[in-house]
């Protein structure tokens, strides 16, 4: 098998929320393997400094700040994402604390963060798709997409959400040459998880309950995100590959 399959030369690809975390991985890998790319975050600032680090690296790098979950926000930043052939909606957000103590604003703002954001950019970019005939659209879900845990309800409800809205993405644009997945990660190192990692309870727990026994490197995650960016991935369409170390397939 030629590795032609993965060359993203002459794809444009976004990943939002993408200045740090899982979202700088992903970008970087598919940087790597030849796409532009476009670095989203809220910061202007921030968005154009992670974009001018791949520059430096030699990647054809250019920054787009906008908020995901603010539909004029979403909207104002359209024409520039016009071009965009793989669309990885990676931003999100969390707020752990047990369910009854969610304010309505609260749980509000994780569905938005994580699951309209993803509809919000989506449909910003996907017309385009449309009309080129060809588009990868990644949604970045969780193992949350398929477990339940304390002391994050509206997390797991938002993935939870992004698998079943991956799946409408593939029932109506397959047809129109338009390939819908997403990625479930398990748990990765991360700053943001940091706090979780530090908590030796929680990092023992989690080390004893994953096959692999160990945390997950965030780097671990560019075969999969490459793969449902590629022209290898085809014939696959309203999947969540999960990249877990095991953590799903065991009880």
């Amino acid at each position: 098998m030629s590795t032609d399959l993965f060359d993203l030369s002459g794809r444009t690809a976004l990943v939002t929320g993408s200045t740090r975390g899982l979202g700088a991985a992903l970008i970087r890998a598919l940087a790597a393997a030849g796409a532009r790319v476009i670095v989203n975050g809220r910061s202007a600032d921030a968005t154009e400094e992670a974009a001018s680090v791949l520059r430096g690296e030699g990647y054809d790098a250019t920054a787009c700040s906008f908020d995901v979950a603010d539909p004029d926000s979403v909207a104002a930043a359209a024409p520039q994402l016009a071009d965009v052939d793989i669309l990885v909606n990676n931003a999100g957000i969390t707020n752990r604390k047990r369910l009854l103590e969610f304010s309505v604003e609260e749980w509000q703002a994780i569905i938005d963060g994580n699951l309209t954001s993803a509809f919000l950019v989506t449909r910003a970019v996907v017309p385009g798709m449309i009309e080129r005939g060809h588009g990868k659209v990644i949604n970045i879900g969780s193992v949350l997409s398929e477990l339940g845990r304390v002391m994050n309800a509206p997390y797991v409800s938002s993935k939870g959400g992004i698998r079943m809205l991956t799946r409408a993405m593939c029932a109506e644009w397959a047809p129109l040459g338009i390939q819908a997945n997403a990625i479930g990660p398990g748990y990765f190192s991360t700053e943001l998880t940091k706090p979780l990692e530090d908590d030796v309870e929680f990092s023992t727990w989690l080390k004893a309950r994953v096959p692999t026994g160990r945390w997950g490197n965030p780097d671990e995650l560019a075969g999969a995100v490459v793969f449902l960016a590629s022209r290898a991935s085809d014939f696959v369409n309203g999947q969540i590959l999960y990249v877990d170390g095991g953590l799903t397939a065991t009880v």
